[in-house]
This record gives structure tokens, C-alpha cells and sequence, in this order.
């Protein structure tokens, strides 16, 4: 929904930038969309979760993965939105290595 529409903003401003970005969005949680996560990644150096919540699709993303790419994190929560520019901010850090990943579970 919202994020899906605010990481394709940024997505077409970091292509505009020569960076290489996907969005996978998933319909439905239940069951997990592991394959379309694990065949979305196959070239990505790593993957960025972004959602409106405390993190509760870091682990599955993470399980999808099989930890062969870093996972990395970015929220919000009590009604604030996340913006285009914070998305394509927070690649740019993982890109530069200033973006840690997380480790969950």
C-alpha cells in the first residue's frame, strides 16, 4: 500500500541516479512470499525492509534469504509515514556502508 507507492518514488529516483533498485510488494503475508523475495535478491549486494510497523518481516525476509544477502532495516510507527527521500537516504547509506544490518533471531 503507502510504502509500496513511497519506495517506488525513491526507486525511480535512485534509477534516475544509475542505482540499481527492485520493490517487492508483497499481496499477501500468509502464506510468505519466500520465493519471490529469494528470486528478487538473486543480484542484489542487499535488501532494505521498510514498513510502517516494529519490524515484524525482517525475520521472514531473513529466513527467505538464508542470510546470503544483509538485511537492513527502515519504520516508522504511530502514524508517521515514511518518505522518498529517507528511503533513497538509507540506501545510499547501505550502499556507502554507513548502514548497519540487523540481526534478528
Amino acid at each position: 500500500g503507502t510504502v509500496a507507492r513511497v519506495c517506488s518514488t525513491a526507486i525511480d529516483e535512485l534509477r534516475q541516479e544509475g542505482i540499481k533498485a527492485a520493490l517487492v510488494r508483497p499481496i499477501t503475508l500468509f502464506p510468505f512470499p519466500y520465493e519471490a523475495i529469494r528470486k528478487t535478491a538473486e543480484k542484489a549486494k542487499a535488501v532494505l525492509v521498510v514498513e510502517l510497523s516494529a519490524g515484524q518481516m525482517i525475520e521472514d525476509v531473513q529466513l527467505a534469504l538464508a542470510r546470503t544477502r544483509p538485511v537492513h532495516f527502515y519504520n516508522r510507527m504511530g502514524g508517521m509515514l515514511v518518505s522518498p527521500d529517507e528511503v533513497v537516504a538509507k540506501v545510499k547509506a547501505i550502499l556507502d556502508g554507513s548502514s548497519v544490518e540487523v540481526h534478528h533471531g
